[in-house]
């Protein structure tokens, strides 16, 4: 007989207390002002419970009232409280594109209030972490709000204390970045993989389905995991690296295996990224564009099938330029993902483009410090 699952420590007062917390946040996060009775309907928790949490959001300064419902019922008007989203900001980051670091500082709920970049200009290594702290410093000291943390989506494997474990693009391997920025700038700081926040950031504010994988597509190429409702991080923190599954080699028809960043060939990164991709299509007319994207998208779709069918996802996102994913690539890799799944499976997937600006990403970025701060999810 097999062993039955049992936590592994033991549940304290103050997980409990802390758990109740970040429901009555999460329900103002996402219904917007309500009164008590409305968070204890929504949570389940008990009205006294309920009223003791807001009043100590009140003493934090994270909630506020708000008045009465000014509504015709009989009775004691109900009183709303609301999150302080704009008297408090989260500094948020993205290291993904391949010239520039981007980041800002924004509201609660993921509103710009002020925008910094800075050129890459080509470091790697210690030269890129000191790009990094630059950005994160400046955008600190241009908040005019309490900054309640720093969020950074960033390339490569990362573990849950935000260590980079390892970035080739960045020539990054083993880098304590969190901690480190945490100590610099004298905030909590979150760091994810940059497809991990784009996943958190469709699931939060973009309406995906409850089990969806997001494949971002920029300098490199991966992939966040949303199954039920739940972020999949993996054994090595590293669920989601489709980028390094080889997809050409000798026998592949057409197709010449090209060197990787990770030091392989063939990889599904040296025809998705975007600059493979506008290698790919540079000098072509619109028919043999179309043609040379539909091949890639049918690499992507034999890379993705088997994922999709383990799982039962209910859609793919592409994320990165609509003008290279949304078309014949996101055509043909779902006729190629239905063409090698069983069709309970693939008949009603989705395959649509997820939201590709700037803030986007940044958006995904600041859903890491309300998570981590706030219990927001």
């Amino acid at each position: 007989m097999g062993r039955a699952l049992r936590p592994t420590t033991k549940v304290l007062p103050e997980h409990a207390r802390a758990h109740n917390r970040s429901l009555v946040l999460g329900h103002l996060f996402h219904h917007g002002p309500s009164s008590r009775a409305d968070v204890a309907r929504s949570s389940g928790l008990t009205r006294v419970t309920v009223s003791d949490l807001v009043a100590a959001l009140i003493a934090e300064g994270l909630v506020a009232e708000l008045g009465v419902r000014t509504e015709g019922k009989v009775g004691k008007p109900a009183t709303l409280v609301g999150l302080r989203s704009t008297d408090h900001a989260v500094v948020a980051v993205d290291l993904t594109d391949d010239e520039t670091a981007r980041g800002a500082v924004m509201t609660l709920t993921g509103d710009v209030v002020t925008r910094r970049s800075a050129p890459w200009q080509g470091g790697t290594g210690d030269a890129a972490v000191a790009t990094v702290e630059g950005l994160c410093a400046a955008l600190v000291a241009a908040a005019e709000r309490p900054v309640i943390g720093v969020g950074i989506a960033s390339p490569g494997v990362i573990d849950d204390a935000g260590v980079v474990l390892e970035a080739p693009n960045r020539g990054w391997s083993g880098v304590p970045l969190a901690a480190h920025l945490a100590a610099l700038l004298d905030a909590p700081v979150h760091v994810a993989n940059d497809a991990n926040t784009r996943a958190l950031r469709e699931h939060t504010y973009g309406g995906a389905a409850a089990s969806t994988m997001t494949v971002t597509v920029g300098q490199g190429v991966g992939a966040g995991l949303v199954v039920d409702g739940a972020l999949v991080r993996g054994r090595g923190h590293a669920a989601g690296e489709i980028g390094h599954v080889t997809v050409v080699d000798e026998t592949t028809p057409g197709e010449t295996p090209q060197p990787c960043a990770c030091g392989r060939r063939g990889c599904l990164e040296t025809v998705l990224s975007a600059p493979a991709l506008r290698r790919r299509t540079a000098g072509l007319g619109p028919e043999d564009s179309d043609a040379a994207l539909a091949s890639v998208g049918r690499m992507l779709g034999r890379t993705l099938a088997p994922v999709v069918s383990a799982l039962n996802l209910a859609e793919v996102l592409l994320s990165g330029p609509p003008e290279l994913l949304d078309g014949p690539l996101r055509e043909a890799t779902l006729a190629t993902v239905r063409d090698r799944t069983m069709p309970v499976i693939g008949h009603d997937l989705r395959v649509r483009a997820a939201a590709s600006d700037e803030d986007a990403a940044l958006a995904g970025a600041a859903v890491l410090v309300l998570q981590g701060q706030l219990g927001i999810t």
